[in-house]
């Protein structure tokens, strides 16, 4: 019993030292998702451009349109479940902390 005693307290000063910086690590995922985002509009922009260079019937252009339209959404959604994601293990931290009465 006093060995179950000493490994609860010593899995609660563990939880309490789990102390993060949550509005640095939220901007330096913002940060993150800029540059990608920034990446994706180049890479897009540079494809349009290639467009110029070249014969490119209509129908290519509408799949890659489309193709980028996809892209966009689909980094849009991922930015948006890594952001939710930090604020989820946030909050069951919090919960941990709590249960423990810190």
């Amino acid at each position: 019993m006093v060995a179950t005693m000493f490994l609860g307290i010593s899995s609660a000063t563990a939880v309490r030292a789990q102390n993060v910086d949550w509005r640095s690590q939220k901007k330096q995922i913002q940060r993150q998702q800029k540059l990608e985002y920034n990446a994706l509009k180049t890479q897009q922009r540079n494809r349009k451009q290639s467009w110029n260079r070249g014969h490119v019937s209509s129908a290519e252009r509408a799949r890659a349109n489309h193709q980028m339209k996809r892209e966009r959404r689909d980094l849009k959604v991922r930015q948006k479940d890594a952001l939710q994601d930090m604020r989820d293990r946030q909050r069951s931290l919090n919960a941990i902390n709590r249960s423990y009465g810190r």
